[in-house]
């Protein structure tokens, strides 16, 4: 595609509104990817201290879940109203002001040193997470249109690469021993120093969406989106199960020391960043409905082997498999839904993240709770069924190719 000018209009399947792009289509990509990664880094420094809270505070695995339950809450909170902040100010005034308030917050989850407090926080940061997560993913639908190609698979892969050095940077700092306010503030220091490198960058949106305005403050998800949330939630249990668990399940089942845990998580962040790179090219050799299918299948051959044998060897192969997976599964949902020509892109991915994050709210408390009744190698066999659910669910949308 060409570059563009002063100024270029995203024409969108979706709607047609105009924008102010004073970078190219390049300078975008690289300033929405950049924004991708470092909101994968702030949560991956909060994932890879969970088995560190769950030590220092003496949790057991369902005081942990009920614990963990407070940050999908936070997320749930802002549904209602995310959209229509994102819509009334735009996503890159949203992107500018909410992406600072997500890295204070997570600086703040340091400072817990009991249960409550820990909730507390991680209800912050799941607040703050939503309203940039919601301006983020509408700024990536933007950008996809505006570069002309299928390009939101790898801004996921930007937000993957950012969790995968997120943990990796969590591994150093935690084998160097530096207090984990310390590694908090550095990682918000870069979040911040990135809004005010690339934060110009983003595209701005010249006039209001009509569309949006004419619209219900909230509206309930219909027909083709319910299809495409219940797909979101299949994948983000599956996520969320990853996310929260995974060093936990190193530590407790396969054995591996506290310090060397995180490895599970890295495993499959590895492969799910790597998935999102590759899902530009296998969405044009297979198709987003192929894909998904076969990412479902992915996902359940991977936990399965993790459940059955878990060894060091194999539950890496597995958790890597279970990466690639999901890989991709959020990114093609997003663009399904964002493009659609009934709803406006912002009300369509919060619609379609709304179900989706209710797998955040409910996966991982019920992992801790199924752990504690039985053990954590049964609750994480449960996920490998959702996998099946993905492919099953996805025969049933006929409207994608």
């Amino acid at each position: 595609m060409e570059e563009s000018t002063q100024e270029q209009e995203i024409l969108s399947k979706q709607e047609d509104k105009p924008v102010l792009a004073q970078s190219t289509p390049k300078q975008v990509r690289f300033a929405i990817s950049a924004f991708y990664f470092m909101q994968g880094v702030c949560f991956a420094s909060w994932a890879s201290r969970i088995p560190t809270f769950k030590a220092s505070m003496g949790l057991n695995d369902a005081e942990l879940g009920s614990i963990l339950f407070a940050l999908p809450a936070g997320q749930i909170i802002t549904m209602f109203f995310s959209a229509k902040l994102t819509t009334h100010f735009g996503s890159k005034k949203m992107l500018r002001a909410t992406a600072p308030l997500y890295a204070i917050a997570l600086t703040f989850l340091a400072l817990a040193t009991t249960g409550w407090q820990l909730a507390a926080f991680l209800m912050l940061f799941g607040i703050t997470g939503n309203l940039c997560n919601i301006a983020l993913n509408t700024q990536g639908v933007a950008g996809e249109n505006y570069y002309g190609k299928p390009i939101m698979s790898s801004f996921h892969g930007a937000w993957s690469i950012g969790n995968l050095t997120g943990a990796l940077i969590a591994l150093g700092l935690v084998n160097l021993k530096l207090s984990m306010y310390s590694h908090f503030w550095i990682i918000a220091l870069l979040s911040l120093s990135n809004v005010a490198l690339n934060g110009k960058k983003l595209l701005n949106y010249n006039k209001p969406d009509a569309v949006a305005e004419k619209t219900k403050f909230f509206t309930m998800p219909q027909g083709i989106l319910v299809l495409l949330g219940a797909i979101a939630f299949c994948s983000m249990a599956t996520e969320g199960t990853m996310f929260d668990w995974s060093a936990i399940y190193f530590e407790d089942v396969v054995k591996l020391p506290h310090n060397k845990a995180i490895i599970g998580y890295a495993s499959f962040m590895f492969m799910m960043a790597s998935g999102r790179f590759l899902g530009v090219f296998l969405i044009g050799k297979f198709g987003r409905k192929n894909l998904l299918q076969i990412s479902g299948a992915i996902i359940s051959i991977g936990m399965a082997l993790s459940v059955i044998f878990p060894n060091v060897i194999v539950a890496i192969f597995g958790f890597m498999l279970i990466g690639l997976g999901v890989s991709s599964i959020v990114p093609m949902v997003y663009s399904i839904a964002g493009n659609n020509k009934k709803v406006p892109a912002g009300k369509a991915i919060t619609m379609v993240s709304s179900i989706g994050y209710f797998a955040f709210l409910f996966g991982p408390p019920l992992i801790g709770y199924v752990s504690q009744l039985s053990s954590l190698r049964y609750s994480f066999g449960m996920i490998a069924v959702f996998g099946l659910l993905i492919t099953f669910l996805i025969t049933k949308i006929k409207a994608i190719n």
